[in-house]
Order: structure tokens, then sequence, then C-alpha cells
């Protein structure tokens, strides 16, 4: 992707290395740790669990967030370009196409372990979005992660995973996340909120390919990305069979479908996925 030329984004709070406390690791601490594995293995939003379960008794509050400087390192230079281009896409497409008002949304960069308006969350969890504090969430090991793991290569996979929590903020935005909050636990609405925020990844696709910033092999690279972290891929890689009624975030074939079809539309209309 042709991202060095990008404007950097304003909105990112660099939280890498400062210190977040110590969380306690035992009793009902440990249930909140390895559901927040699983719904990083799905490569999603943890926003609900987060919501549900009170950090652990153990838990030194973390250091006041701050925008310090950012390093001139390289994935840092990324996301800031990335978020940029989210933007800009978004302060077009949001009002033309839904008429609703945009607003920013933020970037924290965090090693290790985080606090949001969502609760505690370690880098285990995964990228997520908490509409509590209208924030991305991000440790870089993630992206080592989705190469190693997920054999998700390449600068626009990563690009995908970020346009997919930045999918989320338009749909706390739009009022859609709260309606589904609201409904309490139920997979379906959970899948479908999922899909579409893959389908609103696509929108941004759309943007930035007319832009003239997608090269040769970035659709593959995300289409792979969307596929690898499909529910049924996970279950068949971690466990060896598939139970579909467990699905909270769309099969391989889903998110793949959806992502298609908002960068070839480039319309929110077509990510109706509650119908």
């Amino acid at each position: 992707m042709r991202w060095r030329d990008q404007r950097q984004s304003d909105n990112i709070e660099d939280r890498r290395g400062m210190s977040g406390g110590r969380v306690a690791v035992g009793g009902g601490g440990l249930g909140i740790v390895i559901l927040a594995i699983a719904i990083y293995m799905c490569g999603g939003d943890p926003s609900q669990l987060l919501q549900t379960s009170p950090p652990p008794s153990d838990v030194q509050a973390p250091s006041t967030a701050s925008n310090r400087p950012a390093a001139a390192d390289e994935n840092r230079q990324f996301v800031g370009a990335i978020m940029g281009n989210l933007e800009d896409a978004w302060q077009q497409i949001l009002p033309q196409q839904s008429r609703v008002r945009f607003q920013k949304a933020n970037l924290v960069l965090f090693t290790g372990q985080v606090s949001s308006a969502c609760g505690y969350a370690s880098a285990a969890t995964g990228p997520f979005y908490c509409p509590g504090d209208s924030k991305l969430y991000l440790d870089f090991a993630f992206f080592n992660e989705l190469q190693r793991e997920f054999k998700a290569p390449g600068d626009f996979a990563q690009a995908y995973v970020i346009a997919h929590e930045y999918g989320h903020h338009i749909q706390n935005l739009t009022g859609i996340m709260d309606k589904v909050q609201r409904a309490g636990q139920n997979n379906q609405l959970s899948v479908a909120l999922e899909l579409q925020a893959d389908c609103y990844a696509g929108v941004w696709a759309n943007f930035a390919a007319k832009q003239g910033r997608l090269e040769t092999g970035d659709v593959e690279e995300a289409i792979r990305a969307a596929g690898a972290v499909g529910d049924d891929m996970i279950q068949k890689r971690t466990q060896g069979f598939v139970v579909p009624d467990s699905f909270t975030h769309g099969t391989a074939k889903q998110r793949v479908e959806y992502f298609a079809k908002g960068m070839q539309s480039g319309d929110m209309r077509q990510c109706q996925t509650f119908r």
C-alpha cells in the first residue's frame, strides 16, 4: 500500500512503555483472560466482555494517558497514515451516505496491557474498539501474530485490521452498536455486527483504491486476513471441529464476502447485515 505520503493523523495516543500496573491472574481473573484470548483468536471486538467483567481486585491504576511525541518508528508512522486516510474517507462517506455527522476516533497504542472505558485489557485480547470512549486500542505485537499465527502477512492485511475496528466506530456513530448491546448476548447479532464492520472496512478500501493508494496484491492480503479470522477457520485450527451455534464473527466465506461487497460498491447501504 502506498502510505508514506499520506498525512499523519493527530488522533494517536502513544502509551507504549507506560506502566499499566499489575493484574492478578487467579480465580475469576483467569476466566476473564481465557475469554479474552478466545475473542482475540476470533480477531474481534471484546468490548462486551470488558464491559461486563469488572477489573480484578489486585489492579493498580495505570498512569494518566498522554499524547507524548511519537517515536519515529515504522509501525507508528504506518498506523498514523492509515488513521489519516480513514479519517479522510469517513469524513466524506458518512455524511453523504447516512446523513450522520462524522466524529474522529483516537487510536491508542499500548504494550502489554491497557485501561479503557470498557475496562482493563491485555495484549492477548488483540485490537479492539471501546464505544465508551470512542477509541481503538492496538498493541503492535498483534501484527506479528497476524503474520505468524494467522498466515496473513502484508501491510494491507494490517490496514484491514485497523479499518475493521474503525468500522465499529462508524457503527457507534450511527447507533447500531448501541442497539446491539442493548439487545443483550446474542450470537446472531454479534455476527451481524462484525460482518458489517468487515463491509465498512471494504468501503474504506474502495476509497483508498480510488486514491491510487493500493498496490498489486493488497486486496489479496486483506481477503486472506479476513478469511483467516473466520470462526470456522479458527475453530478448525484450535479444536479440530466446528460449532456453528457458537460463532460470533462469521465464517471465513462470510467475512471475505462482506469485505468484498464493501470494496466493490463503496456503499454503506450494501452493508445491511442485520436484515
